[in-house]
């Protein structure tokens, strides 16, 4: 049976500034847009599973981060590997694409970049999901000892007391593993993470990353107080036994949000590589309501 053309995943780039932005898009172009944002290690394959499933209703969006994926952009040194930078690229994307509304999507990385982006740009979020992505102190379990110290004392010691968490066992055992069914967790996507982690230049470009992730938790209070007054709806679908984001992360947004909506699923950090069918049925409910009262 052939595909209807609306609900055919395709594959463009987009030049932003010095980045060639690579995203994915399915659903029709007139449709409710939802922009989603991936997570370390990963890229916008994460989505491969949940974008058919949404494809009908809404007009999903996922581009490759900076540093990741497919997307092309200068090497260290020409281009600064910051969380600013990601979410000032994926802001010039969002404008290259004349986005004027658009529910967000974040996960992992991609929530301080989906922040950032919703803080300076309110009146176009339409909804947050998130997905195992942090805004509150409470999120953080005791697994990151090694990032906390480099946060602390960038030394070239405590840079390389980082590098263990880009091995291939972590991304596959810790990242991909922990809390997840192994009968239902596709080897494809802590495969392909683990190919892109092994090509010239990727580690030093994450361990950048590692060490600025110090700047989103100091943005915390920054993001929490967008949340507080702009009250956009918020549903929050959360792996629950994720070793690094874990559950009390997900009903801190109530703290901030009162009607934000939890789900905690039984699945791991890629809950999506288990759960996309779940996720998508929670999603699709939320945004019909939700985008209906807007």
């Amino acid at each position: 049976m052939a595909l209807d053309d609306a609900s055919r995943v395709t594959f463009h780039t987009q030049k932003v500034g010095e980045v060639e932005v690579f995203y994915r898009e399915v659903g029709p172009k007139d449709a409710p847009v939802l922009l989603l944002l991936h997570g370390f290690p990963s890229a916008s394959h994460m989505f491969r599973d949940l974008m058919p499933l949404l494809a009908s209703q809404y007009r999903l969006i996922a581009p490759d981060l900076p540093g990741f994926g497919n997307t092309k952009a200068p090497p260290r040194g020409h281009f600064d590997y910051s969380f600013e930078n990601l979410y000032k690229v994926i802001e010039g994307f969002t404008e290259a694409l004349g986005l004027k509304k658009y529910a967000l999507y974040i996960f992992d990385y991609g929530a301080p970049t989906g922040l950032r982006l919703a803080a300076a740009n309110p009146e176009k979020v339409t909804a947050i999901i998130t997905q195992n992505g942090n805004a509150y102190l409470e999120g953080f379990s005791d697994q990151w000892d090694p990032w906390q110290a480099y946060w602390r004392d960038p030394s070239a010691a405590n840079r390389e007391a980082c590098r263990p968490s880009l091995s291939p066992e972590t991304i596959r055992d810790w990242q991909y593993g922990t809390g997840s069914d192994p009968q239902k967790l596709s080897p494809d996507g802590y495969n392909l993470d683990i190919l892109y982690m092994a090509r010239p230049g990727a580690e030093e470009i994450q361990l950048d990353l590692i060490l600025d992730y110090r700047t989103n938790v100091a943005a915390y209070p920054a993001f929490q107080a967008y949340l507080r007054k702009y009250q956009p709806p918020l549903l929050a679908v959360w792996g629950k036994h994720d070793p690094a984001f874990i559950p009390p992360g997900a009903e801190a947004y109530r703290k901030d949000i009162p009607d934000a909506e939890v789900h905690l699923l039984d699945a791991g950090h890629f809950a999506l590589e288990t759960h996309a069918p779940e996720v998508a049925g929670y999603i699709r409910e939320f945004l019909t309501r939700k985008l209906k009262q807007q």
